[in-house]
């Protein structure tokens, strides 16, 4: 990701966080906020941010999986380096479009493979998509009423964010498992997108289209020759999105507050996360904020909410923006220290297949 994308990107959430404090906080003085704020317990703080950490350190531990079985020993303070990195290019692109890309760039200064680190983001982000849309579904199913909760506006996000999730998830899955039924039917959207003149240049466009395939017809062979792989990454994935969604959980009981079952937060949480998550907005800035006190009303009531959403975003996102551009920057100036000891590489080094086990 260049400099001149990092600025845009970064003056975008600060522009929005500045416009979603003014709107949250306009009616609240900061003498108010500030009374509130002196009464949280510290230590249930310190367990938001040890859900924080255990959300990222997740995403690292499928990455030394999926690389152990490509061939690549990688360390998991690496892996850690790697999915910080995402974080926070993730957080500060529309969408979090760039995270990956930058993964696989960091990753191919450790002598990974581009193809490999590809892949390794590409098994991730289909057991994320899986994981995200099942947890949805199962929160909706056994808690309608948390559901109707949301309102016609959150609501709508919601359907929304799931129908996107669910087209990802299944074009993924098809990409890997069908890839003649794929190959067709990219083929026609792709014609009917030059057709309509959304894209120009057919031939390109075309390329790129086969590399992606390629990819994904190498994940395929890779899950089919690690059959146990993939419980593993969905188990470790459940455990990932179940700490991001114990954060409120974590605020709740910051404030002092009881009656409300942890299970509700963590399953009004998802539906959040699920409805805002698809928005081109950099970090979902705003809709997750506004989605917050639309839904968690219910469980801190109309004069915490507000505050409350201020310290959960505080702990999930904010403060962790932070920390990982400051691993990131270490994450960079390692590679380049790194390299300007070992050299300019002789030769290219070859992709490995993936390992059966």
């Amino acid at each position: 990701m260049d400099k001149r994308k990092s600025l845009v990107g970064i003056g975008l959430i600060l522009a929005l966080m500045l416009f979603t404090g003014y709107m949250l906080f306009r009616d609240i003085s900061f003498s108010r906020l500030a009374g509130t704020l002196s009464h949280l317990n510290p230590l249930w703080l310190l367990a938001g941010l040890g859900m924080m950490f255990l959300f990222v350190g997740s995403e690292a531990m499928c990455s030394r999986i999926i690389l152990g079985r490509l061939g690549h020993k990688v360390r998991y303070r690496n892996c850690l380096g790697y999915s910080f990195v995402g974080f926070y290019v993730s957080s500060i692109t529309p969408s979090a479009t760039g995270g990956q890309p930058a993964q696989v760039y960091y990753m191919s200064r450790d002598d990974i493979p581009a193809a490999h680190g590809a892949l390794n983001m590409m098994l991730i982000a289909v057991c994320y998509q899986v994981v995200v849309i099942g947890y949805a579904l199962i929160c909706a199913l056994t808690h309608f009423d948390l559901v109707k909760n949301l309102g016609g506006g959150l609501g709508l996000l919601l359907l929304y964010g799931a129908l996107v999730s669910g087209v990802l998830t299944v074009g993924m899955l098809c990409l890997m498992f069908l890839p003649n039924a794929a190959r067709k039917l990219t083929n026609g959207v792709l014609r009917l997108l030059v057709k309509v003149r959304i894209i120009r240049n057919e031939e390109k466009a075309r390329q790129r289209l086969e590399k992606q395939m390629e990819e994904y017809r190498r994940g395929a062979e890779c899950v089919k020759a690690n059959p146990g792989m993939v419980p593993a990454l969905l188990a470790i994935t459940v455990v990932q999105l179940t700490a991001l969604f114990s954060v409120p959980v974590m605020v709740y009981f910051a404030f002092g507050l009881s009656g409300s079952s942890p299970v509700n937060i963590i399953a009004t949480q998802a539906l959040v996360t699920l409805a805002v998550s698809n928005l081109p907005l950099p970090g979902a800035v705003g809709a997750s904020e506004g989605g917050f006190v639309t839904a968690m009303a219910l469980f801190f009531g109309a004069g915490l909410v507000t505050p409350a959403v201020l310290v959960s975003r505080g702990i999930s996102f904010y403060s962790f923006l932070l920390l990982s551009a400051v691993i990131a920057l270490a994450v960079h100036l390692r590679g380049r220290r790194k390299r300007s000891e070992r050299g300019p590489a002789p030769y290219p080094k070859r992709a490995r297949g993936p390992i059966v086990t």
